[in-house]
């Protein structure tokens, strides 16, 4: 038998994003404490932003709502990494969530100025 579970899935996490109410906040907020499944987190994110690009409809308030609640939720040892998913593409769905990230402080919480 396998030890390492494949849980959560990168469409899983995707679709809590997608709904982000107050249940998918409490579950992603269990994954988020989880440093075992950040690798599982980050496809699924990645999954998210990938998804939004693809759609005939770019909801940018919805990607830049889950900006920023990712940015004021994830630990410090996460965001640098979400910071390289939304600056990995110059798509208009990586900029709303960037913006979101951004304007979280995040990054600036995590790490801050001299």
């Amino acid at each position: 038998m396998n030890a390492k579970a494949n849980f959560p899935d990168s469409e899983t996490v995707s679709g809590k994003l997608s709904g982000l109410d107050d249940q998918d906040k409490v579950w992603l907020q269990l994954v988020l404490e989880n440093s075992a499944q950040d690798d599982a987190l980050l496809d699924g994110i990645t999954h998210f932003v990938n998804a939004a690009a693809e759609a005939r409809f770019l909801n940018s308030l919805k990607l830049s709502r889950a900006g920023e609640w990712l940015g004021a939720n994830a630990p410090a040892r996460l965001q640098i990494r979400l910071m390289e998913i939304a600056r990995s593409s110059q798509h208009p769905a990586y900029a709303a969530f960037r913006e979101g990230l951004s304007k979280s402080g995040g990054l600036d919480k995590a790490w801050p100025k001299a």
